[in-house]
C-alpha cells in the first residue's frame, strides 16, 4: 500500500508512482512553492492543488489528460467562428492578468484553488522563463487566455479563462500553433475534466505519462519561443 510522504522531512519528492489511489494521485503534503521545489516538481510530472485552508499538496493522477500538440486543433466551424472576430493574439504579454484572471472563482464555483501564494509563486516562474502566458485580446481588453511550465518539450497547462465565448478555446489554439512551430511534443493537462475532454485531451497511463515526460523533459527549445510577442491566427 501507497503511503502519503510529508515533504517537510524530505528534501525530495517521492516516486510519483508512489501516489495514492484515493484521492487519486496525492503524493506528498508540505514543502513550499519556491521556484526550485517547483521546477523540480514539473520535471518529475508533480504538480501542486490545494485550497486556501489546505497545506501544499502535490499531485501524480493516474491516469493524465494529455494533448498531443496540433498546428489546427479546431473543428471548422469554430474556425470559421474565429476569423469573423477581430481578436489579437499575443505570448508573455500580461503573464500577471492573466494567472490573475484564471483565479477568479467560475460561475460554478464558490472558491478557487488559484490563491495569492500561487499567484505569486507562478509570477515568480514567468520572470525566471519558465512559466509562459497566452493572451486572446478585444482591442485593449484581455478577454481570455492561458497559462503553464514549459519543461524541454513538454507545456504543463495550467489553467485557463474567457470572458467571451470562446476565447479560452482561441487561446488553446493559439498554445498548439505556437508550441508546434518551436518543437513542443506533448501538452500536459493534469486532470481529465468536460472541458479538456471536449476540446480532446486523451487520458493516459500515469506510467506512460512519466516514461513519456522523461523522453522529452531535457530537450532544448530555442528561447526565443517565450519572448513576448504577437502572433497571427493561422487556422
Amino acid at each position: 500500500m501507497n503511503s502519503l510522504s510529508y515533504l517537510n522531512h524530505l528534501p525530495h519528492f517521492p516516486d510519483p508512482k508512489q501516489a495514492l489511489d484515493d484521492p487519486n494521485g496525492l503524493l506528498a503534503v508540505g514543502g513550499d512553492l519556491s521556484p526550485q521545489r517547483l521546477v523540480e516538481a514539473y520535471y518529475q510530472g508533480i504538480f501542486p492543488w490545494f485550497n486556501d485552508d489546505d497545506p501544499i499538496l502535490w499531485w501524480s493522477p493516474d491516469p493524465r489528460a494529455i494533448f498531443t500538440p496540433k498546428a489546427q486543433p479546431l473543428n471548422k466551424s469554430m474556425k470559421k467562428y474565429l476569423r469573423k472576430t477581430q481578436w489579437r493574439y499575443t505570448i508573455n504579454h500580461a503573464f500577471a492578468d492573466v494567472i490573475r484572471a484564471c483565479s477568479e472563482p467560475r460561475l460554478t464555483q464558490q472558491e478557487t484553488w488559484i490563491s495569492t501564494n500561487i499567484q505569486e509563486a507562478y509570477i515568480q516562474l514567468h520572470l525566471l522563463g519558465k512559466a509562459h502566458s497566452i493572451e486572446v485580446w478585444d482591442g485593449n481588453q484581455l478577454i481570455g487566455g492561458l497559462y503553464g511550465i514549459a519543461v524541454g518539450s513538454v507545456f504543463c497547462g495550467e489553467s485557463m479563462f474567457h470572458r467571451q465565448t470562446n476565447a479560452s478555446k482561441a487561446a488553446f489554439a493559439i498554445l498548439n500553433q505556437h508550441i508546434v512551430k518551436h518543437g513542443f511534443k506533448l501538452i500536459d493537462a493534469q486532470i481529465m475534466n468536460p472541458h479538456l475532454e471536449n476540446l480532446g485531451a486523451q487520458a493516459c497511463p500515469r506510467e506512460d505519462f512519466l516514461s513519456s515526460l522523461k523522453q522529452l523533459r531535457n530537450q532544448v527549445i530555442d528561447n526565443k519561443a517565450w519572448v513576448a510577442q504577437e502572433v497571427c491566427f493561422e487556422f
